[in-house]
């Protein structure tokens, strides 16, 4: 029974990540026109719905669509699959790790979602203060970086323990 639990838990985090990206990214999809730019914190947060048909920063837009196809939708399903499998039949990983890869695979799953569907990745928030500055991402990359800070967590607080610097 627990591990129908924990199987539960999984499979809830990572839809509530591919939920947050897609609703998000439907609400830009239809209430916002491309190139607009509306600020939501000042200056430092704007909304700007843009298409991205290549991975992060643009990378790969230029691919042949075989080459593309197979290295922006194939690799990557592949990766989630084997991901979220290894999550699922992997009993004594640890929560901070678990949770970390929910929301990894859960951003990737939601950017595959627009690959497959749209041709494209819909990317709307951009984050400005000074000469700090993103490219424009949406909530799936957020749940990859948020994922990875988790994971990172997870090591560094590992990593203390075995040292003994840690209780």
């Amino acid at each position: 029974m627990k591990n129908v639990i924990r199987a539960l838990l999984i499979l809830l985090t990572v839809s509530v990540n591919i939920g947050c990206d897609q609703v998000s990214k439907n609400i830009v999809r239809t209430k916002v026109d491309y190139g607009e730019s509306i600020p939501l914190l000042d200056s430092h947060l704007t909304l700007t719905k843009v298409e991205n048909t290549g991975a992060f920063l643009s990378v790969g837009d230029s691919l042949p669509p075989i080459l593309k196809t197979l290295l922006l939708l194939i690799v990557p399903l592949l990766a989630m699959a084997f991901g979220f499998g290894y999550l699922l039949f992997r009993f004594n990983t640890p929560r901070l790790f678990v949770v970390g890869a929910c929301f990894i695979i859960g951003g990737g799953i939601g950017n595959l979602i627009d690959r497959w569907a749209y041709g494209s990745v819909t990317d709307f928030l951009h984050i400005s203060f000074g000469v700090l500055q993103t490219g424009i991402f949406n909530m799936a990359d957020v749940s990859v970086m948020v994922g990875t800070g988790f994971i990172l967590l997870n090591s560094f607080l590992n990593n203390q323990k075995d040292d003994g610097q840690l209780v």
